[in-house]
């Protein structure tokens, strides 16, 4: 049995699917609430779906579990709740790599790209505690992310228990379907899909930093599967630790995307610049690229989905189809 939190959610639904086809039982750690995102699970249900509010009486009656997939998190980039935001993404981390620890359950969870900030001190998923101590993340979300990973380098340095298996993920930008419940937090191929469905030309932000042209700003956009395919190769290779990146290696330019998303299409390649929302300006990553040597050097060798291959399956086999979930 393995637990998935946040498997009702965006890239956790994709694991939890991938999963169910093994043959392997889950169990979602998430909420439905009252729109679709109980689609994102229809095809392929859990055995059980808990309230995160339930999570710890669940545990105290010491389920048999194989393995924690820890995705849940408040995600969003504008959050300003701060209390709220270590709660869900802190402490409770804290609370499951405890208890995985304390009884032999491996355990993979959720970091993210934002804990490199403006990107300064590059993208080298180093697990030391010296390399994470200078990176300097830009919005309460990434800082959030990265004071877990600072504490998970600590524990380790200090030789506290540990669960047997234990990986952080520094997921980079991830897109596909099941994201449709995200609101404002879907992906920028979602939303230039969008205006193109709706007739208008794809818009992208003016670059709010000197050097970087309109349009260019760049990101490494890595397609769901891609991520999912990393999370069962690390089902698959217990004996494998640390803190990773988790993108393709290649940054690519939001001009480049709006190009994609327009072939896929079948339209001009025509892009209209809008203003940087006030929300954004100085949180803004202009540049992500992942540094992947580490994962490959652990074993991972599958080749990653480039942005036209991933952009285009995306369009034509889900926005544009009749059912759009995986």
């Amino acid at each position: 049995m393995i637990l998935v939190t946040g498997g009702a959610g965006f890239i956790g639904s994709h694991l939890q699917a991938a999963l169910a086809g093994q043959g392997v039982e889950t169990v979602v750690v998430d909420r439905l609430r009252h729109g679709g995102k109980w689609r994102n699970l229809r095809a392929h249900p859990p055995a059980r779906i808990i309230p995160p509010e339930e999570l710890d009486g669940f545990l105290a009656r010491h389920p048999p579990l194989e393995m924690v997939f820890h995705l849940g998190a408040i995600s969003a980039t504008t959050a300003e709740d701060g209390d709220l935001v270590w709660q869900t993404n802190v402490a409770l981390s804290q609370t499951l790599w405890a208890w995985c620890a304390a009884r032999g359950v491996r355990l993979v969870y959720a970091s993210s790209a934002a804990t490199y900030g403006d990107g300064g001190e590059g993208f080298d998923d180093a697990p030391d505690l010296a390399a994470l101590r200078r990176l300097r993340p830009l919005n309460l979300y990434g800082w959030s992310k990265h004071a877990f990973d600072l504490w998970v380098a600590a524990e380790i340095e200090a030789g506290r228990p540990r669960p047997p298996q234990w990986v952080g993920l520094k997921f980079f930008n991830v897109y596909g379907p099941n994201e449709y419940h995200k609101g404002g937090m879907v992906s920028a191929v979602k939303v230039k899909s969008d205006e193109i469905a709706s007739g208008q030309k794809p818009r992208l932000f003016r670059a709010d930093r000197e050097g970087i042209t309109d349009g260019e700003q760049q990101r490494d956009f890595i397609w769901v599967g891609d991520a999912v395919d990393v999370m069962l190769w690390l089902h698959a290779s217990p004996a494998v630790n640390g803190i990773f990146n988790l993108g393709t290696g290649q940054a690519r330019s939001y001009r480049a995307l709006a190009a994609a998303v327009s072939a896929a299409w079948g339209v001009a390649p025509e892009v209209e610049f809008v203003p940087m929302p006030a929300e954004l300006v100085g949180q803004y990553q202009s540049f992500t690229e992942a540094r992947m040597e580490r994962l490959r050097a652990a074993g991972y060798s599958a080749p990653f989905t480039t942005l036209e291959a991933g952009v285009g399956r995306y369009i034509r086999e889900y926005l544009r189809a009749p059912d759009p979930y995986r």
